[in-house]
């Protein structure tokens, strides 16, 4: 059964690439959406994304309860994409949640889907060591997230100028 993590950088492809590899597979689409269109700009980004993924697709949006969601729609003839992980990170600390029970749950939830899932997430401790201790936060939180569901999946593909590398 597929159970993959998506991971890039920022417009590396790895959301475009998440979604060829869901719509290759057999059964009903669903988006789980984590964002939150909190301004004008990720107002346009959601509805862009949501005109690219067409009619095939149904959408949930699902900011916080990421698990629950997960283990609700998780079947057997049912494909999750989780779009995205990173976000569903800042929602976390945004929202004060346990971030280690959170992850705990999330892993929890991707090695027991009970059909295919596959999971978008940013790899954000590439670059230069944030200047403030909340970014520094952020980061850590986002690769013990990472690390978690990559331990969970059977396959974590790394997306650099849109093309994969497959880490397992």
């Amino acid at each position: 059964m597929t159970r993959l993590l998506v991971l890039g950088g920022a417009r590396s492809g790895k959301s475009r690439y998440a979604q060829a590899r869901a719509e290759a597979l057999d059964g009903d689409l669903v988006y789980i959406a984590t964002a939150q269109p909190l301004d004008d700009e990720m107002e346009d980004r959601i509805a862009r994304h949501r005109a690219d993924r067409g009619a095939r697709w149904s959408t949930l949006d699902v900011p916080l309860d990421l698990t629950a969601a997960i283990r609700a729609q998780a079947a057997p003839g049912r494909v999750l994409l989780v779009d995205c992980l990173t976000l569903w990170t800042s929602n976390l600390m945004f929202a004060e949640r346990d971030l280690d029970a959170e992850t705990e749950a999330l892993a929890s939830a991707v090695a027991e889907a009970r059909g295919p899932l596959i999971l978008v997430a940013n790899e954000v401790g590439l670059g230069i060591v944030p200047d403030n201790a909340l970014a520094r936060r952020f980061r850590d939180a986002a690769g013990r997230i990472n690390q978690s569901v990559a331990a969970a999946a059977n396959e974590v593909q790394f997306l650099a100028a849109g093309l994969p590398l497959r880490l397992k």
